[in-house]
């Protein structure tokens, strides 16, 4: 068997929107990603399926994108009926405290209500807050330092262990 090939970053992301135009203010204009691609076609490319739409980039400091996905029926996607609201959510990285801070008033001044800051186990702190969308959003910073980071790292396979062994002796009714 071959190895995996190496993946070299995230390229983008895709949601559905709501509004093309709508989620072009609130990512480019509150938030500050650029709009630096669109494609718009009657038809989909890897499917052949007919349905006309519009597929817009949103880029980011280090090239990867969120992107989204106008239907043009001014319908925006449903939550996961069995998941709770905050676990499906796209967290973003900021680059100091002063940024996550000064995103959370830019956000609160255009109406948009935040949550935080939250601190998260010494690893990250963060806000959270809603797109237009629907769309649960987070702006984190990573407030360890390298040896927490790999102390986290070191730790990481046997935490998921453990929750894997305590979750398979829980009784089917809690689980």
């Amino acid at each position: 068997m071959t190895h995996p090939v190496p993946v070299h970053g995230l390229h983008h992301v895709a949601y559905r929107c709501r509004d093309a135009e709508e989620t072009r203010r609130f990512y480019e204009d509150l938030l500050g990603l650029p709009l630096v691609h669109v494609v718009r076609a009657d038809a989909v490319e890897s499917t052949g399926e007919a349905c006309p739409f519009i597929h817009l980039f949103f880029e980011m400091t280090d090239g990867s994108c969120v992107a989204f996905f106008d239907l043009g029926d001014n319908t925006a996607a449903e939550p996961s009926p069995n998941t709770p609201r905050w676990v499906n959510h796209l967290a973003l990285r900021v680059g100091s405290q002063a940024e996550v801070d000064q995103a959370r008033q830019r956000l609160i001044a255009a109406g948009v209500d935040v949550i935080g800051p939250v601190s998260h186990d010494g690893f990250v702190h963060s806000i959270y807050f809603f797109d237009p969308n629907g769309i649960r959003l987070e702006l984190t910073l990573t407030i360890s330092d390298a040896r927490e980071l790999q102390a986290f790292k070191d730790e990481a396979h046997a935490a998921c262990a453990a929750w894997t062994a305590q979750k398979n002796r829980r009784p089917a009714a809690h689980a």
